[in-house]
């Protein structure tokens, strides 16, 4: 029988957080039957029962197949960090609209369609219900000047414009291709801070720059507190809470003391102890360890778990084996 109390991690291209994850999980979990490993996936049917009781997902979203597998995997009964039916549905334009519903401030922003499509996309035809052209001076009156132009998904600031004129950003547009992009209003802010959220509970604010080079953006010596540190915890919370991602970063650009929900959809964030510090990382590791060894002993179920429709129904009867499938 398979066991139930193996604990997957599927990791990128990180090297300091998956080692000390492990041995902390592995050390913690010992006396309960639980083992923590680097998950090995190779090709499963689809009735397969499943090995991990947890997988913590950090790279599916650059690779496909890892998807699949973890679609299926919920499905039989594993718990998934985080959950890849709707991390692979969210994108930031939707974000944007869920949290002016919920009170969170966030910049103006607009979708735009995009600016190329497959070659078997037929201009004539298969986009006549598109505007064109596009009216310019509308969506930056709305924006304003300078706005920030970048993909409605993806992130590591990669494909962001800062456009000052409707010249500089249909220039950018230009160079968009395939991918649907949003432009925001562009918050000269005063003040920036990074959220990192675990269990949709643990918020850690840091201050940060990401106008700073990578390796000096997290602003230890810097901590943010009094009213700032409560309000982004609280509208960190709201946001995390509202997606149901318990493994999340929320980045707030503040100007005349609002927080700007920035950027929150990122579901794998950085964890390497470079980057965030090795206080920071302490903090993470040890409430990402509470998180998994929760969710292998069942002490609490996903929050997503009873919201899927094809849940309630495919539990409702045995699975069927391969002969009868």
């Amino acid at each position: 029988m398979a066991q139930k109390k193996v604990i997957g991690l599927l990791i990128g291209r990180e090297n300091t957080f998956p080692g000390p994850f492990l041995d902390t999980v592995n050390q913690r979990g010992a006396a309960e039957g639980i083992s923590a490993e680097l998950a090995v996936l190779g090709g499963t049917s689809e009735v397969a029962e499943q090995y991990h009781a947890v997988l913590v997902d950090r790279i599916s979203h650059e690779v496909p197949y890892y998807r699949a597998h973890l679609k299926s995997a919920v499905l039989m009964g594993t718990t998934v960090i985080n959950d890849p039916f709707w991390w692979e549905a969210d994108e930031k334009f939707f974000e944007c609209t869920l949290a002016r519903k919920l009170g969170v401030a966030v910049p103006k922003t607009i979708v735009l369609p995009n600016k190329q499509y497959i070659p078997d996309i037929d201009q004539q035809r298969s986009l006549r219900n598109l505007q064109f052209p596009l009216d310019w001076d509308a969506i930056v009156n709305y924006t304003g000047l300078p706005a920030v132009l970048k993909p409605n998904t993806g992130g590591g600031w990669k494909d962001v414009f800062i456009v000052n004129s409707i010249e500089e950003l249909i220039t950018a547009y230009d160079q968009t291709g395939l991918k649907t992009m949003i432009l925001q209003e562009f918050i000269n802010w005063d003040d920036y801070i990074r959220c990192i959220c675990i269990g949709r509970q643990h918020v850690l604010p840091i201050r940060y720059n990401p106008r700073a080079p990578f390796h000096e953006r997290y602003q230890i010596s810097h901590p943010v507190e009094g009213r700032l540190r409560e309000q982004a915890i609280n509208d960190a919370r709201t946001l995390v809470e509202a997606l149901g991602y318990d493994m999340d970063t929320v980045e707030f650009a503040v100007r005349d003391d609002v927080l700007y929900a920035i950027d929150f959809l990122n579901p794998a964030p950085d964890f390497d102890n470079f980057s965030i510090k090795e206080d920071n990382f302490g903090w993470v590791l040890d409430r990402m360890c509470d998180l998994v060894l929760g969710y292998a002993r069942g002490d609490t179920q996903p929050p997503w778990r009873d919201e899927h429709r094809w849940w309630k129904h495919a539990h409702r009867a045995p699975s069927p084996s391969p002969m009868q499938a």
